[in-house]
């Protein structure tokens, strides 16, 4: 018995030891933890104790939340169900953003709205010193307004994947040495905002919303941010033992490889790298590959 209290004393000491030294969040056990309302208040409910979220938008408003802190580096992920039905003209985002003017960092997901029937689009883009215009946009294989999928940017010094479900569906290269800009210097909030774009979200604005079908309802749920905390120990982001800094993550494995070329051959409808009307010669990251 002495023997057993032993080992499950010292099984315990090491446990705690591990989690003091780990300098990263974890996921929290409800919204208010980690997030706060940012953008009408009434909008945005709590539901089973804080677990989930639900966003509204009618003609009055819609909404948004932030988390209370920023993150240099790391993982962040979120369930969401979509807004179902007729939902043109309708924008659901998830994003990382430096709230900062002129040379913001921004890393983002924007769902676009649609008519009955047809794929949810989604929009991804990458700020970096200020500088974005590097739109592409995917086809949804599946109808997210129907259940919860997992939606995940993940971010280190080699590289930022955007992930559906666990599969990627974007890599953006750190290509410093070709003069590209990354953001790797200032820590980015987590956002989500639910809002009317029908100017251009569905077929570049032809499609409006259509306010009788108000209100447009999303859901959030299982919110897990895993990063380096600002305010936080100062060593936190360039710490090589932080997981998502790991070999394991500095490029795709082939699993992940083969996910990828499949979504790009299927589903992706728009890459800013071949838009020869905007780029005739294409941005040097985009001959990165993967």
């Amino acid at each position: 018995m002495g023997l057993n209290l032993n080992n499950s004393f010292l099984l315990l000491l090491s446990c705690i030891i591990l989690a003091i030294s780990l300098p990263v969040s974890g996921r929290p056990a409800t919204f208010l933890e980690d997030f706060q309302v940012t953008w009408s208040d009434s909008h945005i409910k709590q539901l089973d104790g804080g677990r989930t979220i639900q966003l509204v938008l009618d003609q009055n408003s819609g909404c948004g939340f932030a988390s209370k802190r920023k993150y240099l580096f790391g993982r962040v992920s979120m369930k969401i169900k979509l807004v179902p039905g007729d939902s043109a003209g309708t924008v659901t985002a998830f994003y990382l953003n430096s709230d900062t003017d002129t040379v913001r960092d921004e890393l983002d997901f924007e769902f676009l709205g649609n008519r009955s029937g047809q794929p949810y689009t989604v929009q991804t883009n990458v700020f970096a010193h200020g500088k974005g215009d590097r739109e592409q946009r995917v086809n949804l294989w599946f109808d997210p307004s129907q259940d919860f999928h997992d939606y995940q940017i993940r971010w280190n010094h080699k590289e930022i994947v955007f992930l559906v479900d666990d599969t990627p569906i974007r890599v953006y290269k750190n290509n410093e040495a070709k003069n590209v800009p990354y953001p790797k210097s200032q820590p980015m909030g987590v956002y989500s905002t639910l809002w009317e774009a029908d100017d251009w979200a569905t077929r570049g604005g032809l499609e409006k919303i259509d306010w009788s079908k108000a209100p447009f309802l999303a859901y959030y749920k299982d919110f897990d941010i895993e990063g380096c905390a600002v305010p936080g120990p100062a060593d936190c982001a360039s710490n090589p033992r932080n997981w998502w800094e790991g070999t394991a993550y500095q490029g795709l494995n082939a699993l992940e490889a083969r996910r990828y070329r499949w979504v790009r051959m299927n589903h992706m409808i728009y890459d800013y790298c071949t838009d020869k009307s905007r780029y005739p010669v294409p941005p040097p990251e985009c001959t990165a590959g993967i």
